[in-house]
């Protein structure tokens, strides 16, 4: 289903437009079987460029590794993702937790990309997304319990690659205590595949591997 947009006045800044336009977004992200056609259709008004959303408006600045991510800047991965987690929002627990994560993921990239002599790396974003996710969500809605379980997933997004490779970084207690995993899984397969030149069976066998040690670990403790 496809959304009509509502006739609302993007170049114009003031708190009733502001408003409307969160609403807008929610609805598009909930609806629309690409989501990512109304959010390129915004990106380049006045208003994007404003509180909450220059946090989004900065993704089309920041830059990616071209060997990870082929399709370029972290605004073309997220519109990818996106559009990949409305075809599995379904599956979801939590529909509108989920779309939003999936907006969300990234957003600490802007703030923690560093190209050094040519290598592009992002390390800690989705902790300083964490606290950037609080403040977007914020002025969108006072409800604290969705906006912790939105954080929680955008936290630990990175733990799929972290679980699966072995790395120091996975935690798999802390993130059952913060977030639920087969919710971490869904979200993890949607930012994989939200690429160019992916290998969608690699990917599936990496979530199935993920939940695999996920449960392993539950069952030895």
């Amino acid at each position: 289903m496809q959304l009509k947009q509502k006739n609302l006045n993007l170049h114009e800044i003031n708190d009733d437009i502001k408003v409307l336009l969160l609403n807008e977004i929610n609805n598009h992200l909930l609806l629309d079987e690409q989501p990512s056609i109304f959010l390129n259709s915004i990106a380049d008004t006045k208003i994007f460029k404003e509180f909450p959303f220059f946090m989004l408006y900065k993704l089309r600045e920041t830059e990616q590794s071209p060997i990870h991510h082929p399709e370029g800047n972290v605004w073309n991965h997220t519109m990818l993702v996106v559009d990949q987690a409305a075809k599995q929002k379904n599956r979801s627990k939590d529909k509108k937790v989920f779309m939003w994560a999936a907006l969300l993921h990234d957003i600490g990239k802007a703030e923690t990309t560093k190209n050094k002599n040519g290598k592009i790396t992002a390390y800690n974003h989705e902790s300083a997304g964490t606290d950037l996710c609080i403040k977007f969500l914020h002025e969108f809605t006072t409800d604290d319990k969705f906006i912790k379980k939105v954080t929680g997933l955008v936290r630990w997004h990175m733990q799929i690659l972290h679980v699966v490779k072995d790395m120091p970084f996975a935690d798999i207690e802390a993130m059952a205590e913060e977030t639920d995993i087969n919710e971490i899984a869904l979200l993890g397969f949607c930012d994989r595949m939200g690429r160019t030149k992916v290998d969608a069976a690699k990917e599936k066998n990496n979530i199935k591997i993920f939940l695999e040690k996920c449960r392993t670990y539950k069952e030895s403790k």
